[in-house]
């Protein structure tokens, strides 16, 4: 039987150069759709961010998510819903006075970071378990702030994606295992690229994967340049992939691409290499999805 491979399409983000790309998706409309064309390209899950429809900025807003939640579960996919808890963690120190947030902070209380994900109850959220320099600025989540909201997202139902982006990560990741706020089996997402976290090498992607607790279930991707190699990397060592105008914008230099055309890339490289695309209803078998949160996605 060829290897199953869950391909998740990362829709949107929050990064800011969505200016660059001529039909990126921004509404809550345009990011249900898009979600729902990478589900026909051969996408199972799609992980969601939102934004603010008049200026394209990251937004936490749970009435933003709620929408896009809504027009997805009211299409009747069946593709798995993954909800980012990311937004909120973000710290910029004040030029004059550092202990204070300067322009482009947005920390927030944990427990507003995971609100529209207990409202929501979706397949899975991510938790991104660590700290870590992020372009300019630095991603702010501390142990205290992580197991409140891995406390609060088990509670829910919710199957969390531990986001790790460096070795540390992935520490701290297994301790949260370990005290029994993450169920088995865990599942992981190995970022790689990040101006400055982990680079997006062959190299550091095996050691990453090494590192994970036995039993975990684990996918990988790579930004930019990086994304299909990453993918054909991942896939070689046994995981799951992750592609997405979130992570890259582009099929190739100069040729704009579409959350569907790079899912429907990412399908054709895991065929070549022997491998399947899952369906989401194996996808979740794989996961073990809680029957609470995959009720609610009905």
């Amino acid at each position: 039987m060829a290897q199953g491979v869950i391909v998740t399409c990362a829709v949107t983000g929050s990064h800011q150069n969505f200016h660059s790309h001529p039909d990126f998706p921004v509404t809550p409309e345009q990011i249900a759709n898009s979600c729902l064309e990478a589900r026909s390209a051969g996408a199972a899950v799609v992980h969601i961010h939102v934004r603010d429809p008049e200026t394209g900025a990251a937004s936490g807003d749970p009435a933003l998510y709620r929408e896009v939640v809504e027009r997805i579960r009211d299409s009747g996919s069946d593709v798995l819903i993954n909800l980012t808890t990311g937004e909120g963690g973000r710290y910029a120190p004040d030029e004059t006075d550092p202990t204070q947030g300067g322009p482009g902070t947005t920390l927030r209380r944990p427990e507003l970071r995971v609100r529209h994900v207990l409202e929501m109850r979706p397949d899975i959220c991510s938790l991104d378990v660590g700290s870590a320099n992020f372009g300019e600025h630095v991603f702010m989540n501390t142990p205290g702030h992580l197991r409140i909201m891995a406390d609060a997202i088990r509670g829910a139902g919710v199957k969390p994606e531990m986001e790790v982006f460096e070795l540390g990560h992935i520490r701290f990741a297994s301790r949260l295992i370990e005290e029994g706020l993450i169920d088995e089996p865990p599942l992981f997402q190995i970022c790689l690229g990040i101006p400055w976290a982990a680079p997006a090498t062959p190299e550091v992607l095996t050691l990453m994967r090494n590192l994970l607790p036995q039993g975990a279930v684990w996918a990988a991707f790579g930004i930019s340049r990086w994304e299909f190699p990453m993918l054909a990397q991942a896939v070689t060592l046994g995981g799951h992939v992750r592609v997405g105008l979130e992570d890259n914008l582009y099929l190739s230099k100069g040729e704009y691409a579409s959350n569907a055309t790079l899912v429907e890339r990412a399908v054709r490289i895991i065929r070549a290499l022997g491998a399947e695309p899952m369906e989401p209803a194996r996808a979740a078998e794989v996961l073990k999805l809680s029957p609470t949160s995959r009720s609610a996605s009905a």
